[in-house]
C-alpha cells in the first residue's frame, strides 16, 4: 500500500504493513537510508522489499510486547540484517536483545523513536513516540496499547504460564497508562495501532487504521472522563472469547521464531494415495459445499478464507497435530502459511490434496422445513454468547465454536441436529464437529440460509 500520510518531517516515511486476515498492522520507519520495524509480522519479506526499494539498511526492530495473536519475525530479521531488537525488560525475552523502557530512545536518521512503558494490555506493553529533528512528537505507535475507538483488553495474561496477572490488576495499568502517558501527547500525534477490526486484542475497534491523539480523547469510549473502578467495570465487560493458541503465540515470541520459509518448507507433504495416520485430526480447508458432497470422515471443514488462521487457533490446540487438505497445490500452499502465521506449522502432521476416493458426504438442509417446523430439530447456535442474544430461534443451544469440541456432548441426538451462526463460515466448521463427535446422528448446516430466518 502507498505510504501513510504523515505530519512528519518530509525526510520521514511512515509505511504500514496490513494483515487483514490477522487484522494486524506493522510498521516501518524511514528515515534516509535507515529503517526501524515496529512489530513485524511471521514473514519479513514485505520488510526486506520496503528497505530494498528505498535502498536503506533495516537498523532496529521493536516488539512493543511480546504478542498472542501472531508470530512475529523479529528473530529472523535481527539474524538476518544484523538489526538490534528493542523490546521492554520486562518482556523476558529469550533472545539477545536491548531493553527498550522509559528514557530509551534509538536514532533513525534524522529522528528518534522513544520508548515509553505503556502496560496493560500485558506488563511489557511499550508504546513509541516518534520525535522529528525539531524534537517535535508527530507519531505514537501504541502497541496493543491503544486502538482506534478501543483500548487492548486485559485478560489476556492470566494463565501461570503467560505471566499470572490478574485482568484486573492489568485494567488498572492500563487506566493509568492511558491517562498518564499517551492522553497527555498533544493532540496533533499520529496515532498508529498494532491491530485494526477484527481483531480479538480488543472489542470495539473502529475500522479506521490510524488517528490523532485529539481523535481518541473525543471518540474513543475508553478515554472518556471516569474512575479508574469505573474503567475497570466497562473494558471488562463483553470481552471476546480468548483463541486457544494466545497463550502459545506469546510464549513463541518470547523465544523467537525460527525463520518462516524454512518452516514453511519443512512442512511434510504426502504422496498421493498415503492415507493420513488413524486417530489424528484432519483439517480439509475447501468450501463448504464442496466438503458435504465428499470428504474423509470425521475431517473437520475449515473453509480457508479471511478469518482462516484465528479460527485455526481457535479450534486446534497448540499442542495438537493435525492434517492439513486443501484441492490444489496452490491452495495448500497458503494455508501452510497462513497456520505459519500463528505458529502452527510444526503441528502440521503431514500437507496432502484432498484425495478423490471421499466416502463420507453431509445431507443438505431443508430450509423450508425448517422453518414451518423448528420445533422438529435440536438447533445449535455455535455464535459467541453476546452474538446469541436475542436468538435466531427460541429454546436454541448456545455453545460457541471454540468451545464445541469440547461439548458435543452436550448436544441431544434424538432429533436432527441443525447448526448455524451469523452468515455460514462458522456453522460449516460446527457441523462437522458434530457430526465427527456424534456418530449416527443426523447434523445439517444451515449455512447461509441463516440470513433469511
Amino acid at each position: 500500500m502507498p505510504p501513510l500520510p504523515s505530519s512528519a518531517a518530509p525526510a520521514v516515511q511512515i509505511q504500514q504493513f496490513y494483515d487483514k486476515g490477522l487484522a494486524h498492522a506493522s510498521y516501518a520507519v524511514r528515515s534516509g537510508r535507515q529503517v526501524a520495524l515496529i512489530d513485524p509480522g511471521r514473514d519479513p519479506q514485505v520488510y526486506y522489499d520496503f528497505a530494498d526499494e528505498h535502498e536503506a539498511k533495516i537498523v532496529a526492530v521493536i516488539e512493543t510486547h511480546s504478542h498472542a495473536d501472531f508470530v512475529s519475525s523479529h528473530l529472523e530479521i535481527a539474524e538476518e540484517t544484523g538489526a538490534h531488537i528493542y523490546c521492554s525488560k520486562l518482556l523476558g525475552a529469550q533472545y539477545a536483545h536491548q531493553n527498550f523502557d522509559d528514557g530509551n530512545r534509538i536514532v533513525v536518521g534524522t529522528v528518534e523513536l522513544h520508548a515509553v512503558n505503556t502496560p496493560g494490555h500485558s506488563p511489557d506493553s511499550i508504546s513509541v513516540v516518534l520525535m522529528d529533528d525539531l524534537a517535535q512528537t508527530r507519531a505514537v505507535f501504541t502497541g496493543d496499547t491503544l486502538f482506534v475507538g478501543d483500548v487492548g483488553r486485559p485478560d489476556l495474561r492470566e494463565d501461570a504460564a503467560v505471566g499470572g496477572h490478574t485482568r484486573e490488576a492489568l485494567a488498572a495499568q492500563l487506566y493509568q497508562s492511558t491517562r498518564r502517558k499517551l492522553m497527555t501527547l498533544p493532540g496533533t500525534t499520529k496515532v498508529y495501532p498494532a491491530h485494526g477490526p477484527g481483531s480479538l486484542c480488543g472489542k470495539t475497534t473502529s475500522p479506521d487504521l490510524d488517528s490523532t491523539i485529539a481523535k481518541e480523547l473525543a471518540t474513543n469510549y475508553a478515554l472518556q472522563p471516569m474512575s479508574e473502578p469505573e474503567f475497570v467495570k466497562v473494558l471488562l465487560e463483553d470481552q471476546p472469547f480468548v483463541p486457544k493458541y494466545f497463550g502459545h503465540g506469546v510464549r513463541l515470541n518470547k523465544l523467537g521464531a525460527k525463520a518462516y520459509e524454512a518452516s514453511v518448507r519443512a512442512v511434510p507433504h504426502l504422496a498421493p494415495g498415503t492415507a493420513p495416520a488413524p486417530g489424528v485430526l484432519l483439517v480439509d480447508t475447501r468450501p463448504a459445499a464442496q466438503f458435504r458432497a465428499g470428504h474423509l470422515p470425521g475431517a473437520l471443514n475449515l473453509m480457508d478464507g479471511g478469518k482462516f488462521e484465528t479460527w485455526l487457533g481457535s479450534i486446534v490446540g497448540p499442542q495438537e497435530p493435525f492434517y492439513l487438505m486443501a484441492d490444489s497445490n496452490i491452495a495448500l500452499d497458503a494455508v501452510i502459511r497462513k497456520a505459519a502465521k500463528i505458529g502452527y506449522e510444526t503441528n502440521i502432521k503431514g500437507a496432502l490434496l484432498v484425495p478423490a476416493a471421499r466416502p463420507a458426504t453431509a445431507p443438505e438442509v431443508d430450509v423450508a422445513a425448517v422453518r414451518e417446523h423448528p420445533e422438529r430439530f435440536t438447533i445449535v447456535d455455535i455464535r459467541n454468547p453476546a452474538e446469541a442474544q436475542p436468538p435466531i430461534f427460541p429454546g436454541a443451544l448456545n455453545i460457541p465454536l471454540p468451545e464445541l469440541r469440547e461439548r458435543a456432548h452436550e448436544v441431544p441426538t434424538g432429533k436432527p441436529i441443525l447448526v448455524h451462526c451469523a452468515g455460514g463460515y462458522r456453522s460449516a466448521a460446527g457441523a462437522s464437529i458434530l457430526a465427527a463427535a456424534l456418530p449416527g446422528a443426523e447434523v445439517l448446516d444451515l449455512g447461509e440460509a441463516v440470513a433469511g430466518f
